[in-house]
């Protein structure tokens, strides 16, 4: 049985998570979970899986948690989330939004923790020193993005590595498994299609309804400005240990093919599926086994329809894929710049594009407004190469403040 500590127990990944706890009692127990705001839900969670620790987002939240539950260990706020880490777990599923995930996770890695990471700022900002502690702590670092766990797993198929080849690929092994690229797949969002100038006055209504997916409201505000495949495109990068001119965005509409990954050879391996995002979720916390989520097979055409399985007849019978309009979605192409320049800029980039996509929610600035703003803060900003997850929290701190300044 796994231990699993769950940071971000309330948000949409979370919940799934503990869907399948529930359902699998014998496979996974829950020792921790935390939460920011969402206080009642957390509630109802202790109640049912009775961890041995909690996190909150305020100490008057902590104060009504060990009211209620005097036998548990309560934490709160940013430093609670890493004393939270600290705990003994067999995997941390870190499903918490935006630079909050950084500092508990090199937290557990530290300490020799699995991790199954659904957070991407957590390798956009700290990919370097975070992929270099999970080599010195033998660490397995198993992705919970469905593009991301879509390439993890062709990889697998490649009789390659387990964790990215940055981790598993054994050194001297004698086994050429070269990538020539990775294809990274896109849903294209709610606003695919239209011109740049056509987006200028959307509102926050319609950038959150997202055609494929159900998201929490800041990852799907990425996805319409499509700066969530340029956080993927960083992640990539350093979970499977290749340079950004091999990993291509493709256009994919109907969400079937999560991603791609075309080797040497020239052959193409892909992850197909119903866009369910329990299925990356349940791979990573059960690791290296695959859970039974849908039924066995009952071999009657007319189940397809409701037993959760893709029926290449319907949902999977017209596949289509377009080009990336890089021009049109710029933060995909400030996400490519920043990742080439190294350094801070990954930093910069995403602290100013957290800050202005709030205050898009808020109704302060218009849509545009958060590229071409990503864009000036990154050609103001000049900051040292971070060597310390301190210094990089003090350049996210720093991108936020110039954000708002230019705004």
């Amino acid at each position: 049985m796994k231990n699993v500590l769950i940071l971000g127990s309330t948000g949409s990944i979370g919940t799934q998570a503990l869907e399948i706890i529930r359902n699998n009692k014998d496979k996974f127990k829950v020792v921790g979970l935390t939460c920011r705001s969402r206080f009642d839900d957390l509630i109802g969670q202790i109640r049912e899986f009775e961890p041995e620790a909690v996190s909150v987002g305020s100490e008057d939240d902590a104060r009504r948690v060990r009211e209620e539950f005097p036998g548990l260990d309560v934490y709160f706020g940013e430093d609670g989330l890493v004393e939270i880490a600290r705990m003994d777990c067999d995997i941390v599923l870190n499903a918490l939004m935006g630079i909050s995930g950084l500092a508990p996770t090199y937290e557990a890695i530290s300490l020799g923790r699995d991790i199954a990471l659904a957070n991407k700022e957590t390798l956009v900002a700290g990919g370097e020193i975070v992929t270099n502690l999970c080599r010195e702590k033998g660490v397995k670092l198993l992705p919970v993005d469905s593009e991301h766990s879509a390439i993890f797993q062709c990889l697998e198929g490649n009789g390659g590595s387990a964790c990215g080849r940055a981790y598993a690929e054994p050194e001297n092994s004698g086994v050429n498994r070269d990538i020539r690229r990775i294809l990274l797949t896109a849903s294209g969002g709610p606003f695919r299609g239209r011109s740049y100038d056509e987006m200028k006055d959307v509102s926050v209504e319609q950038a959150l309804n997202h055609p494929n997916w159900s998201m929490g409201s800041k990852i799907t505000i990425d996805s319409a400005t499509m700066m969530n495949k340029g956080l993927e495109v960083i992640e990539a990068r350093w979970l499977f240990d290749i340079p950004a001119d091999k990993i291509d965005v493709h256009v994919h509409p109907e969400s079937i093919v999560h991603s791609m990954v075309e080797f040497m050879d020239g052959s193409v391996i892909a992850q197909m599926g119903l866009p369910d995002m329990k299925i990356p979720i349940g791979l990573a916390l059960n690791y290296p086994d695959r859970l039974r989520l849908i039924p066995d097979f009952s071999g009657r055409d007319e189940d397809r329809e409701t037993d959760g399985s893709l029926d290449f007849f319907t949902k999977g019978a017209n596949l289509t894929f377009e080009k990336a309009d890089r021009k049109t979605f710029k933060c995909l192409d400030i996400a490519y710049a920043a990742i080439n320049e190294g350094g801070s800029a990954p930093i910069v980039m995403n602290g100013a594009n957290e800050e202005l996509v709030a205050m898009f929610l808020a109704g302060k600035i218009g849509f545009t407004d958060i590229p071409d703003t990503i864009e000036r803060v990154m050609g103001s900003a000049t900051f040292g190469r971070p060597k310390t997850v301190s210094d990089i929290l003090a350049i996210d701190k720093e991108s936020r403040r110039l954000a708002r300044e230019l705004v």
